[in-house]
This record gives structure tokens, C-alpha cells and sequence, in this order.
């Protein structure tokens, strides 16, 4: 199903858009609150550049939003079908306890997809 040369893999797995093999973070734990959101400037295999522009993140903010909304309203439905009876605050308590534990992974989701938008992949620059 992830199969080298598409988006999807480059976005799943957190590997350089064009050559699919460097990767774009650099720790892999989502969850070490210090390092999560360290990215290397470069790919350290192909040398292709992660932020094109200056403000060029901005962007993958909207994509961060739109998963967030997501996943609120997934969670609201959810709960909603677990819990009828339950008040707002009840509801409102979950989404943001879900929204706050899946914002590392919200966060660098949505830097691969918004990257992943401009780059594309070359198969001459993997190793």
C-alpha cells in the first residue's frame, strides 16, 4: 500500500519529498516535547531545501486547522453516540484533552502535506 515515488509514503513515513529517503524531522518520537518539531533545513540525502520561503509554514497551518476541526467533530460524534446524555462541558473537556494529545501529530502531519504540496518526488536523486 506505501509504495515509494507517492505522496502518501512521503507524508506516512516523514521521509524528503523528492528523493524519499532523508528524513524531514529529526527524532521520529512525536511525543519528546523538546524535539518534536525539529526539522532539518536540508535533506540530509538529496540536500533539497524544506522551506522554500521565508513564511513558507504559514501555510501548513490551515492544513494543521482542518485537522484539528476534523478531529474535533469526530470526537464530538463520537462521544455524542457514547454518551448522549452528557452535558456541553462534558464534550467540550474531551475535544480539548483529544486536541491537545494529537497536536505533535497534527503538527508535523500537517508540515509533510503542506511540503509535500510543492516538492515531488525524483527518482534520480534517491540513492
Amino acid at each position: 500500500m506505501l509504495k515509494k515515488g507517492t505522496k502518501i509514503y512521503s507524508i506516512l513515513k516523514e521521509k524528503c519529498p523528492v528523493c524519499q529517503e532523508g528524513e524531514v524531522f529529526l527524532t521520529k518520537k512525536k511525543y519528546e516535547l523538546r524535539t518534536f518539531d525539529k526539522m532539518h533545513v536540508r535533506c540530509p540525502n538529496c540536500n533539497h531545501k524544506y522551506e522554500i520561503e521565508g513564511g513558507f509554514w504559514q501555510g501548513a497551518m490551515y492544513v494543521s486547522y482542518a485537522f484539528t476541526v476534523a478531529l474535533s467533530v469526530a470526537t464530538f460524534v463520537l462521544t455524542y453516540l457514547i454518551y448522549p446524555e452528557t452535558g456541553v462541558w462534558y464534550h467540550i473537556t474531551i475535544i480539548s484533552l483529544m486536541s491537545l494529545v494529537m497536536a505533535p501529530i497534527t503538527y508535523r502531519m500537517s508540515r509533510m502535506i503542506w511540503m509535500n504540496l510543492f516538492s515531488h518526488y525524483n527518482s534520480t536523486k534517491s540513492k
